[in-house]
């Protein structure tokens, strides 16, 4: 699907969608529990995924209009009678591959072109730490990738630069181990909002892990049971809403209530890049409008899903912004420091890209056909960036917006943006 945007004044108000992040952990820890019930889940692309991989190993999982109810396991999934496609998710894929090492036998991961390219090395190397076996069939540390249980604990060192969910999957799984695991990370961990996140969501349901987060210790023979639980809204997607009212009029995103999202720093950089913000926590409403913004420096070690956003608003900035400690970037859908950078080029930004960064001079945008990347961030960023430049931007697979936040471009259109599909 082609999306275009033209220049647009947007004004009015919508609503964040529920967090990825928070639904795919309570999903998978649900699905490790006895009964749980999800109110108001993302329900997307890559949310459904994790609740298919969960069916297969066993959980009973009831899909309504507005939340999930799930029989779990009870810490001991079973063996998919199939192979397990987490499709685009690089999430279903790292955390169910945790859940699978429980399982007496062999679990089969794979997904679609995109998955198959993002490296898994360092969890495979835990999983096999820790006692199950675990392997990629082509050896090369990508899906598709075999576990093999039973998960037994111990002591194991993981490097904390490449991706977060490395640690969150064995985290939210090794509470069922034989015994007591202990994690040491190894290196600056990056996104440790994630992984905070992470360790919110096990204490909901239950569980326990003690943390400086340098080592973490797990006990086994715990039990997981988050009973009723409402997901928050996400700061990740609710990003886009406000640079958008940022750069091109007065935007208000509602379901925003304070929660362990590293994201929400957003409105931190918003602050500083000079936009008008306003965040109501009783009401959960942030008010973004439209100032002359100008460059920063700003590093995103801890939040590294804001760079294509930050990117956009800093080509619209005066002067010069520095996006640093983003080499993990590299390792998402796509590697983004590479799109972003040869997108905004096409739309006549100053951009250099740098091995674990972004050096932006601001200036004026022109329209231009760009790649999406069939990245769901890449695109949403891109059509922000549509909202304040000449002329009409085209964006190509802008479908993949399902993957995080399937309401995009009708929020967009609401707020009076000139979007075509």
């Amino acid at each position: 699907m082609i999306a275009k945007v033209k220049k647009s004044e947007v004004w009015g108000s919508v609503e964040a969608p529920p967090s990825k992040s928070y639904t795919h952990r309570a999903i998978v820890i649900g699905s490790l529990g006895q009964y749980s019930r999800i109110e108001g889940p993302l329900l997307s692309a890559d949310t459904l995924a994790t609740v298919g991989a969960c069916r297969a190993m066993g959980a009973e999982i009831n899909v309504k209009d507005r939340e999930l109810e799930i029989a779990g396991v009870i810490g001991r999934p079973k063996v998919p009678d199939d192979v397990i496609n987490a499709a685009n998710s690089g999430t279903t894929l790292r955390l169910c591959m945790s859940m699978a090492s429980l399982a007496e036998g062999a679990t089969v991961f794979t997904g679609d072109a995109s998955l198959r390219k993002r490296p898994n090395g360092p969890l495979i190397q835990a999983l096999n730490d820790l006692g199950a076996i675990c392997y990629s069939t082509r050896f090369n540390g990508l899906a598709p990738i075999v576990v093999q249980g039973v998960l037994q604990g111990g002591e194991v060192t993981i490097g904390g630069g490449i991706s977060s969910q490395f640690i969150s999957s064995l985290l939210i799984s090794c509470p069922f181990a034989k015994r007591g695991t202990v994690i040491k990370v190894e290196g600056e961990l990056k996104s440790r909002p994630y992984v905070e996140v992470t360790l919110e969501m096990i204490e909901k349901a239950g569980g326990s892990v003690a943390t400086d987060f340098r080592e973490f210790h797990i006990e086994s023979d715990q039990e997981y049971s988050l009973k009723s639980y409402r997901v928050p809204g996400d700061f990740s997607s609710a990003s886009y809403m406000m640079a958008a009212g940022a750069l091109a009029g007065k935007v208000t995103v509602n379901n925003l209530f304070e929660s362990r999202q590293g994201d929400a720093a957003i409105m931190e950089h918003l602050l500083e890049m000079g936009a008008n913000v306003y965040w109501d926590r009783e009401k959960g409403s942030v008010t973004v409008e439209q100032a002359e913004l100008k460059g920063i420096d700003v590093d995103v070690g801890k939040t590294p899903d804001l760079v294509p956003t930050l990117a956009v608003l800093a080509a619209c900035a005066k002067g010069k912004t520095h996006i640093t400690n983003a080499a993990h970037v590299r390792y998402k859908e796509t590697d983004r420091l590479h799109a972003i950078t040869v997108e905004l080029k096409k739309m006549g930004a100053d951009i250099v890209e740098e091995p674990d960064g972004l050096v932006i001079t601001g200036g004026k945008l022109k329209g231009a056909s760009v790649e999406g990347y069939d990245d769901h961030r890449i695109v949403m960023a891109l059509a922000v960036a549509g909202l304040a430049a000449s002329g009409t931007i085209s964006i190509s697979t802008a479908e993949s917006v399902s993957i995080s936040y399937p309401g995009f471009f009708d929020d967009l259109k609401r707020i009076g943006a000139k979007v075509e599909l």
